[in-house]
């Protein structure tokens, strides 16, 4: 049987919690799937970009993509990371906001790009002992 499927960009973003150590690098992989969550999308002609939000400071990091094939990856580099939670030692020392945006070039050479946002979630930025290297 043939089913049509329509492709709904945007229609529930992936809500997630990525754990981070303040001062640590730290990398999280979204890949894409098609609907028999095998074949990988072709993501070949999507542009990325990723933020995090720090209410209490009221600052807005940007974050590395990194393109691949069906997937990407977003970095937070210790020279950011560093800085999240301020100088506290507990557990959890800061919960941050974040989302990954995806701008998907529709071919017309119009202005008519879709623009997505699949991922939002929260950064949780565990305390450091340790000073950095």
């Amino acid at each position: 049987m043939c089913v049509s499927t329509i492709e709904k960009y945007g229609a529930s973003p992936a809500n997630i919690q990525w754990t981070v150590v303040r001062g640590d690098s730290a990398t999280l992989k979204v890949e894409f799937f098609e609907d028999d969550e095998i074949t990988k999308y072709d993501t070949s002609d999507w542009t990325y970009s990723a933020t995090s939000y720090d209410s209490n400071g009221d600052v807005l990091d940007e974050l590395t993509t990194t393109p691949y094939a069906g997937y990407v990856e977003i970095f937070a580099p210790a020279s950011i990371t560093e800085f999240w939670g301020g100088n506290k030692y507990r557990s959890v020392v800061a919960e941050l906001q974040f989302d990954l945006q995806v701008v998907i070039d529709n071919g017309s050479g119009q202005d008519v790009d879709t623009v997505w946002t699949p991922v939002i979630g929260t950064i949780c930025v565990l305390g450091d002992i340790t000073a950095g290297l």
